[in-house]
């Protein structure tokens, strides 16, 4: 987990135009998600500024300070601007005070600037800083994208993920991450995996070490991340163990505070893991997009046996 994130990143992944500060952003750190919009700040109320925050100056708060006396405004940019603020950032193109211009300058504060709007900007900050700045988990396993749906494969190490990997991303898919899935919680319902960056783009198969599978297969064969939908755990087959055969079996693996459903796939020689784990992969779309092959067989069976109880 990084418990902090450099403004310099903030400026790279956002896009912005650093106005005064460049030789700064290494050194300054934002260590919370919170955007802070200091309206209340400028009226002169400091009693609970959140000084470690961003500060995004909008249209309104622009108008707000264009009003106030020369003097007034010396007064509060002085409060806005302290040793923990770690940026300022104006949205819509729009002109910086002269006298927050100074303080910043004094005080080695970077003022960012950019095009969009105030609500568009804050919330791709707010996306990029929970992301940056959340807990992660590191679960062996390999992540792959299938049609959209981001699969999680796990097993004991030697039962074949990253070989089912490769077979799935010659039939097209994708990869995300093999051998570690870094994951995170973006939202209350959503988990996101990626690669560790040491690992990006890499895959492992027994017998011939590490392959690169951008270069092999291209850029549409990788992803950078993507929420995880489904958990497909892999199995050495085995008589003693029961598996789900009609699909009616519910399994879920909670990972922070998301539930992921959990399809567990018996291992055994002759079986084709890629084709079936990308028809289960399917078979879940269908199933939340509300088409349920088990309901249908038993609504089929149900009319078989009332069919059958007619005719006694």
């Amino acid at each position: 987990m990084a418990n902090e994130v450099s403004v310099r990143n903030l400026v790279d992944a956002m896009g912005l135009t650093v106005l005064i500060g460049k030789e700064y952003l290494d050194d300054k750190k934002i260590t919370t998600s919170d955007i802070s919009r200091p309206g209340l700040e400028l009226t002169g109320y400091f009693n609970f500024y959140p000084k470690e925050r961003i500060q995004l100056f909008g249209m309104t708060e622009h108008a707000y300070a264009n009003g106030l006396t020369h003097e007034n405004r010396q007064v509060v940019m002085d409060q806005l601007a302290t040793d923990q603020t770690p940026c300022f950032v104006v949205s819509n193109d729009l002109d910086v005070p002269l006298e927050l211009l100074e303080i910043v300058k004094e005080r080695h504060i970077p003022i960012l600037i950019s095009k969009l709007t105030t609500s568009r900007l804050s919330s791709n900050m707010v996306n990029y800083l929970e992301a940056r700045l959340s807990e992660r988990q590191s679960i062996h396993g390999v992540l792959v994208d299938i049609y959209g749906l981001g699969v999680m494969i796990t097993g004991d190490s030697g039962v074949g993920k990253s070989e089912t990997a490769l077979e799935l991303i010659r039939r097209g898919h994708r990869l995300i991450a093999d051998d570690r899935v870094d994951v995170f919680q973006k939202d209350e319902e959503t988990l996101v995996g990626e690669a560790p960056a040491i690992l990006k783009h890499l895959l492992e198969i027994r017998g011939i070490g590490i392959i690169d599978i951008m270069n092999l297969f291209g850029a549409g064969a990788v992803r950078d991340d993507t929420d995880i939908s489904l958990i497909i755990h892999l199995e050495n087959w085995s008589p003693d163990k029961q598996f789900d055969r009609l699909g009616n079996g519910e399994e879920f693996v909670k990972i922070f505070d998301v539930n992921l459903p959990k399809i567990s796939v018996p291992v055994k020689t002759g079986r084709n893991l890629a084709i079936i784990i990308e028809v289960a992969a399917m078979n879940f779309r269908a199933k939340t997009m509300g088409y349920d092959a088990t309901k249908v067989f038993e609504d089929n069976l149900n009319g078989l046996i009332q069919t059958n109880s007619k005719k006694d």
